[in-house]
């Protein structure tokens, strides 16, 4: 019999920290390395591009940035819920986006995912802090989800066979969408079940992206049934090249055989079933299959070059084999989104399991026959018709049944939406007793009209930003904490002048400014007025030094304000504002690295070299940043370090 429980993994695991307290105004930090060129994009077919186009994120609102992580990891306990019957065991993490750590097929022992041996924060999430390993699941918009860290929902159900159910479901905040995610386990079945269901609860369209991302070992061949793929790098580019063979010769098929970090998007025939699977030299391994609605099929390889290695290292132990994703996607790439019509929703079946192929056939050089091998198997152990069958006993059956015992609780912000909106969402409830302080505030305007003010002397509480939000902050009493909040929400908008009025206005009667000056600066900057925001940056930081208000908003308001003197050439102030930050601040990685840019700036390369001699880590260093070469080359023509070799693509 199939059964669901908690249990406790322990694991080595550098804490979380705090989230930045700064509201998230910019977009994603590294947008940049998933965008493709203008050029390249008006030689796409018209459907991709206009789903490339569509709504990109102007910013993270209201979702927290989250970057107060470290490096230094220490054995920490970790809720799961494990899911099993007599052939395989599922573990998940529902505290940490509700990732399956874990799918361990029990007659042969093998587990079928790569399961990282460490939980180690890293800067890939759109919203910072995200892990490699086993099957994520991401939605919001290109990128990993910003619920890659974060606590999920959780409950058992009744599965459409009658067996118990785990139900993961959350709001995504990026594009006000709640989604579920159901997993079980048919009785001696060797294949976990997933459904998935997006819904629209707004009478507007909204723009939807799905990815399922699976970490296999990257000692695997990766088949699927496509003869081309759109390639894209870390240079921009979208192209679409043969497959298994690229222009180079090189078969990638084989992780391995990629030089430097890649995402291929297959192109799959529109009549052809949608599988993915990664073997190893015995022809065994990870086979996932779905019903149509999730078209699209990705590999993303590492690369064998300085940087792909030294990324695999970090965001594990050094020493442990390396990792290559495979993914299924709503759209044919991840650059794409999707309209989502108003009470529309999206929905389907995915199915993971373990699948034997004769090596010597799913691992040969016949591309048209490695396929018939595998596709051949996955059809004798599950059946397309099985797999729409089960979608369909799920979404008529099950996917509306009321959860049954809680395993774990996520947010209150669905809760909150819930109470404004009055939504129906059979299934996946958000009850009042899941709201807590963050959306305290935001009840009281509901209810009163009022946005109660934070406490005396402390910054401003989490924003929302939905337009009915706005519509009650347009109307609510003009103090500064609502002008910030307005303005933040006037800012997603795109209404940037009526946001920095709302801003000024606040600013001339508040007690604590910084929050205020902290928004005025990132306008002044995307703006196009770099001194002036370098000086609010400053006053920003000057307003909470004097009130002593916490080290999380020093470190932010800091980092901010000695790079924007920085770029305005102005070494001294910037060198003032550094040497304010408490010691401990002053001594993690990213404050190193400020303080190698001072050194230059101020005409001492030979100290900031020796910063580098001594060492230094930086934790949020973000997916496609290339800070650490840029700066390096500014001193030496030497070779980059490989602890600083980070970068993704062809010098």
């Amino acid at each position: 019999m199939t059964t669901v429980r908690r249990a406790v993994l322990t694991l080595p695991a550098a804490p979380l920290g705090p989230d930045n307290p700064l509201p998230a105004l910019r977009a994603p930090a590294g947008a940049g390395a998933h965008a493709v060129d203008a050029r390249t994009l008006a030689e796409l077919p018209r459907d991709m591009a206009r789903g490339i186009g569509r709504a990109p994120l102007r910013s993270l609102l209201p979702a927290p940035v989250r970057d107060g992580y470290g490096r230094e990891r220490t054995p920490a306990d970790l809720d799961t819920i494990v899911i099993e019957n007599d052939r395989l065991r599922v573990t998940v993490l529902p505290g940490l986006g509700g990732r399956v750590h874990s799918l361990h097929h029990k007659p042969t022992g093998r587990e079928l995912l790569y399961r990282n041996p460490v939980l180690q924060p890293a800067a890939f999430a759109l919203n910072g802090a995200w892990f490699s390993g086993g099957i994520e699941w991401n939605i919001g918009a290109t990128g990993h989800t910003t619920l890659s860290c974060s606590p999920l929902h959780a409950a058992t159900v009744r599965a459409p066979d009658g067996g118990p159910m785990l139900r993961l479901w959350e709001w995504e905040r990026l594009r006000d969408l709640p989604f579920q995610v159901d997993l079980w386990l048919p009785e001696g079945s060797d294949f976990l079940y997933v459904g998935v269901r997006i819904r629209n609860p707004h009478e507007r369209t909204v723009p939807a992206y799905w990815w399922s991302n699976i970490a296999v070992p990257e000692e695997r061949r990766v088949l699927v049934p496509a003869d081309a793929a759109w390639h894209h790098g870390y240079e921009r580019g979208l192209n679409r090249v043969p497959v298994p063979v690229t222009e180079e010769g090189a078969d990638l098929s084989y992780p391995l055989n990629g030089a430097h970090a890649a995402d291929f998007f297959y192109d799959l025939p529109e009549e052809q079933r949608r599988w993915i699977a990664a073997l190893d030299a015995d022809g065994s391994g990870l086979v996932q299959t779905s019903t149509d609605p999730l078209r699209g099929r990705k590999l993303f390889l590492w690369g064998t070059e300085r940087g792909g290695r030294r990324w695999q290292e970090w965001l594990t132990e050094p020493g442990t084999p390396g990792y290559a994703e495979i993914q299924a996607g709503l759209a044919r790439t991840q650059l794409e989104h999707l309209e989502l019509a108003g009470g529309a929703e999206f929905s389907w079946l995915e199915a993971y399991g373990p699948l034997a192929a004769d090596p010597a056939a799913a691992l040969g050089d016949d591309w048209a026959a490695a396929r018939a091998e595998v596709e051949g198997h996955l059809a004798a152990a599950l059946p397309r018709t099985a797999v729409d069958a089960a979608y369909t006993a799920w979404r008529e059956g099950a996917a509306d049944a009321e959860p049954e015992t809680v395993l774990a609780a996520g947010s209150g912000w669905g809760a909150l939406e819930v109470l404004r909106g009055g939504h129906a969402l059979p299934g996946t409830p958000f009850p009042e007793s899941t709201l807590g302080p963050d959306q305290e505030p935001w009840r009281e305007l509901l209810r009163t009209g009022v946005l109660p003010p934070p406490a005396k002397g402390a910054g401003p509480g989490a924003p929302l930003v939905a337009a009915p939000w706005r519509d009650m902050l347009e109307t609510a009493p003009a103090d500064p904490s609502t002008e910030y909040h307005l303005g933040i929400a006037q800012w997603h908008a795109g209404d940037r002048a009526q946001a920095v009025r709302s801003w000024e206005r606040g600013l001339q009667r508040a007690e604590v400014r910084w929050p205020l000056l902290y928004c005025l600066a990132v306008a002044d900057r995307e703006e196009g007025h770099p001194e002036r925001a370098a000086e609010r940056f400053a006053e920003a930081f000057a307003d909470h030094a004097d009130r002593d208000a916490g080290e999380a908003v020093a470190a932010a308001l800091g980092r901010e304000g000695v790079a924007a003197l920085l770029a305005t050439g102005r070494a001294g102030p910037a060198r003032e504002l550094w040497a304010r930050l408490p010691a401990e601040v002053r001594g993690r990685g990213a404050f190193r690295l400020l303080e190698i840019r001072i050194l230059l700036a101020e005409g001492r390369p030979g100290e900031a070299r020796a910063v580098f001699d001594e060492g230094f880590e930086v934790a949020d260093l973000r997916e496609g940043a290339e800070i650490l070469g840029e700066v390096w080359a500014e001193l030496t023509d030497e070779l980059l370090p490989h602890a600083y070799e980070f970068r993704m693509r062809p010098s």
